[in-house]
């Protein structure tokens, strides 16, 4: 989030990227490697994709983002990503390789953390204090839950809210409140704010066997 005191700028449009389709036209602007002011052209190559994002020590992901041909180099990074209509529909956020950027779309979410930011200065994320990965379910795990995966805990952080819940390693996440937990993508989407101090039901696989405990998310540290 930026300030700017002034009274003669022009706010941008926002626009809505759920609208987006593959093949669309989108325009980056940015100063890539110090060249101020650039444009670049080109199409939305992809919609949904997942970045894995590093905050600290943690790998958050940031889902939903934008995929695109469009030129993107060092300095695009914050810039606009906008349609043929000139609404911004995404901020640039990374380069995956050559032909291949990502930006982070605007949408209702992206609108309520940007809310959040002007408000509070700060996002909230729940936390629940484990690292895993996905496992697929064993066939038992597959007809009760109608899932192929879950999340496989790895370790259990020392005084976290799914030590004191009782998770263990190699217990296997299916669900949380009742949602579907086949990946930690879908694990990360459900720590949001209102989840923090709330108690959950983390409903999981132990050898083989379904069990559910009650989790409190405490808040994530900002570091």
């Amino acid at each position: 989030m930026l300030r700017a005191d002034a009274s003669d700028l022009v706010p941008a449009t926002l626009g809505d990227a759920e609208s987006l389709r593959p093949g669309q036209l989108v325009v980056a602007i940015g100063n890539p490697n110090g060249f101020a002011g650039s444009v670049t052209a080109g199409v939305v190559s992809g919609l949904g994709r997942s970045l894995p994002a590093r905050a600290g020590r943690a790998v958050r992901v940031i889902d939903n983002v934008i995929q695109t041909d469009a030129a993107l180099n060092p300095g695009n990074s914050g810039g606009a990503l906008a349609d043929s209509a000139g609404r911004v529909v995404g901020v640039n956020t990374a380069v995956a390789g050559i032909g291949l950027g990502l930006a982070v779309p605007i949408n209702d979410a992206t609108r309520h953390v940007v809310g959040q930011l002007m408000s509070t200065g700060r996002v909230r994320r729940a936390y629940l204090g484990i690292a895993g990965g996905p496992r697929p379910l064993p066939p038992g795990g597959r007809r009760r839950f109608g899932a192929r995966t879950g999340v496989e805990v790895v370790e259990v952080v020392d005084d976290s809210p799914a030590q004191r819940a009782g998770l263990r390693a190699e217990d296997l996440i299916v669900e949380v409140d009742g949602s579907a937990v086949t990946g930690v993508g879908d694990l990360q989407r459900l720590m949001v704010a209102d989840r923090i101090g709330a108690t959950v039901a983390v409903t999981l696989l132990r050898g083989g066997r379904p069990l559910t405990l009650e989790l409190v998310p405490a808040e994530l540290p900002a570091d």
